[in-house]
Order: structure tokens, then C-alpha cells, then sequence
């Protein structure tokens, strides 16, 4: 049987730049079977889900739903409900992972969404009881096959294979978006989607976050950057080698205007990812389409998604002419620009990762180290009503039908 994901992955469609975006992440348990639109269709009260909208919406936080794994009878009695609460995003003054359990899901509205969303979890302890998450880091795996039937027939059975191999944070969430790389899942307490993951994948990105570190492999990108910075950040880790959480942020991301425009028009950005060492890369971006056309979700019509191609990668420190990447070696490639195949969920806005930063050197020329480049998606300038993005356009989803 032919799905949206046998298809991506039949056409080898890389995953980098096509997580969801959020600068903080709100996860409430609701056990039931979920509609398409969970918050609203589902056991949880839709008057307090369009609430619960309405209260997150342009403040950078996205709520989903969790459950645990296996069968999702409800029988509507009371029950104590676990509560998570993330803010990944490293600019930051902190990063956290805080938890609660609550009896009654109405009191998520005493929050301060503004405030979440800029990393200011006092609200969580005043409103919730809250307090830092001590235990293993989660793993969310997208299971919502009202959504799409991938995430339920691929991601309900990688779900319950983490929790029987004595996985404690796996869970079972709503929607991450990117139906055709299922199965997905959101790794927290750092904020980053993977892609097509098989248990054992999982677990070695679990054992890695419980150390602090990022594994790139299968990585669809960072959450609290747009999809251009998602781009860039996994591309300066591959030149790098550098694989510690929280060290890398988007500090900026140029669009030229109609001088950045490639030969078809198309937009290009440089993105400046910093080093919490100092050490700065000036990443350069150029938004594509993906052929040949390909449902983005089962039982879509054929569409050529946008993407986004890495073309060099540029140490600011070291003057040198810029080296295109080499896909796949991480050499510097001998004659010319990758043949990228990427493909993502959505079109780029305008000026994403946007954060003026009074010590970059926009002038700056360097080395450029060849990586390999994961071509990504830009993200969109349509909204998204499932979450707001993390910074500049919100971001739609095209798999949202």
C-alpha cells in the first residue's frame, strides 16, 4: 500500500528544516481517541480548547495533547492529568523542562502564555505547582491517524515499542506536523523532531539528551528556529562536529532582497548561527522545489513542496572565499552547487529567525567548511492554528487538510 511516507521515503526526501516551530512547547494529557483537531475534537471540553487557542496564540507557545500508549477507552471520569511545559529556545536566559499534575485542565488558563512563551516559567508554578522535570527526557511520538493514517499505522506502533522497551517518557502527542516522514516525534527537554525513527534510533537520541547532547542523524530540525535556521544549525553542527545542546543559536537571518534572488527567482537568506564560544558561521540558504511532485499527506493531491538547499557554510572568523557543500561527504564538493533533493511542509516567509544583533559583522568573509547539507523547507506565511511559530511568520502545515 502506497502512503504519503512510503512515497517521501521512496524519493528519498531529506528531513532537515521541516520541524514544527515553538518557542515553548505546552503538553496536556487527555486520554480518549483525538479528532483532527484535538484540541477541540476530542474528551477535552472544546470550549476550553478554543480558550486554550485562543490564550497561546502569537505568543510562541504551542499546546498539544499527550496520552500514554496502548488502548485509549475513556471513560470520562475525573482523573489526574500530567502536564508538561518546554521552553527550547537557547537565546534565551534558560532553557527548562517544568511538570505538574492537575485535576482540573481549566487551570492552564491562569498561565501567562505572553510570558511562556519568552521563557518566563513562574506562572507555571504559581497557576499549576509546577516544578523542574527530573526524570527522563520525553519522547513524543505524532499517533493522530485522524490527522493522517502514517502517524497512526507508523508512529502508534514506535510509540508502544519504547514504552514496552522501559521507555518513561514516551508518549503519544497530536500533531508535529511532516505526516510523510512518519514516524515523528519531538525529543524534549531540548526541542528537536526526528523523522522516519525506529526504536532503536530513539532511544540512542534519548541517551544522548540525557546527556546534554543533539544527535543529527534523522533530525528534521530545532524547534524554536524558522525552518531556514533549522537549516542552518544542523548544517554548522555537521561541519562542526559539534553535538552539545543549547551552545548553538540563530542569532540572525538576512534576506538581500531582489539581490539575494537566485537566477529563478527564488529567495536566498544568510543565516548567522553563534557559538556560545564566540565563534560565529554565516550560513547561506536558498529556498527550492521539490520534484518530482508527491502527496505531502494521504489522499492529497500531488504537489511540489518547497524547499530550502544549504550552499555553503562560513566560518566568520577565517577570511577565504565561500566552498559549495558536497552532499553526503561533508568534503568540500570540486565543481559546483549539491543536487538537493530536499523537501518540506511549507513556503519560507520573509525574514525568519529575525534577531538583530549588535556584534555580528555583516561584511565579515570566511573559510566556508563543506557539510553534509540536509536540504530543508522554509517555513510559511500562512498561519498555523495548531501552534504559532517560534519567531517572525507563523507557520502552516500543508499536511493540515
Amino acid at each position: 500500500m502506497s502512503t504519503c511516507a512510503t512515497t517521501s521515503q521512496d524519493l528519498d526526501e531529506p528531513l532537515a528544516g521541516t520541524a514544527a516551530t515553538a518557542r515553548t512547547w505546552l503538553l496536556l494529557e487527555q486520554p480518549g481517541p483525538w479528532g483532527a483537531k484535538a484540541l477541540t475534537s476530542s474528551h477535552l471540553d472544546p470550549e476550553l480548547g478554543r480558550a486554550l487557542e485562543a490564550a497561546a496564540e502569537g505568543t510562541g507557545v504551542r499546546i498539544a495533547l499527550i496520552r500514554r500508549t496502548g488502548r485509549h477507552a475513556d471513560c470520562h471520569t475525573a482523573a489526574r492529568r500530567h502536564v508538561y511545559a518546554a521552553h527550547v529556545d537557547p537565546r534565551s536566559p534558560s532553557t527548562w523542562l517544568h511538570s505538574a499534575v492537575i485535576d482540573d485542565p481549566a487551570r492552564l488558563l491562569q498561565l501567562d502564555f505572553a510570558a511562556l512563551g519568552k521563557g518566563d516559567h513562574h506562572s507555571l508554578g504559581q497557576a499549576l505547582g509546577a516544578a523542574p522535570h527530573t526524570g527522563a527526557p520525553l519522547a513524543l511520538v505524532c499517533t493522530n491517524g485522524k490527522r493522517d493514517r502514517c502517524c497512526a499505522l507508523l508512529g502508534r506502533p514506535l510509540a508502544a515499542e519504547l514504552t514496552a522497551a522501559g521507555e518513561p517518557g514516551a508518549w503519544e502527542v497530536t500533531h508535529l506536523g511532516g505526516h510523510r516522514f512518519s514516524p515523528t516525534l519531538l525529543v524534549l527537554p531540548y526541542g528537536y523532531a526526528y523523522g522516519r525513527a525506529g526504536a532503536g534510533e530513539v532511544r540512542r537520541v534519548l541517551a544522548a539528551a540525557a546527556e546534554g547532547r543533539v544527535v543529527v542523524d534523522g533530525c528534521r530540525g530545532g524547534s524554536a528556529w524558522e525552518r531556514p535556521g533549522q537549516a542552518a544549525e544542523l548544517a554548522v553542527r555537521r561541519a562542526s562536529g559539534e553535538d552539545r545542546a543549547g551552545v548553538l543559536s540563530v542569532v540572525r537571518t538576512e534576506d538581500p532582497g531582489d539581490d539575494g534572488l537566485t537566477a529563478d527567482a527564488a529567495p536566498r537568506w544568510d543565516v548567522v548561527v553563534a557559538h556560545g564560544d564566540g565563534r560565529r558561521w554565516r550560513v547561506t540558504v536558498a529556498q527550492g522545489t521539490a520534484l518530482p511532485p508527491r502527496p505531502e499527506s494521504c489522499g492529497a493531491a500531488l504537489g511540489t513542496p518547497a524547499r530550502m538547499d544549504v550552499i555553503a557554510v562560513r566560518a566568520e572568523a577565517t577570511p577565504g572565499p565561500p566552498v559549495p557543500f558536497a552532499p553526503e561527504t561533508g568534503t568540500p564538493a570540486t565543481d559546483g552547487h549539491p543536487d538537493s533533493h530536499a523537501d518540506s511542509d511549507s513556503h519560507a516567509g520573509s525574514h525568519p529567525d529575525s534577531h538583530p544583533d549588535s556584534h555580528a559583522d555583516r561584511d565579515s568573509r570566511a573559510d566556508t567548511h563543506a557539510v553534509t547539507p540536509d536540504s530543508v523547507t522554509p517555513a510559511a506565511l500562512t498561519p498555523d492554528s495548531d501552534g504559532p511559530a517560534a519567531d517572525g511568520p507563523a507557520v502552516r502545515d500543508p499536511d493540515r487538510l
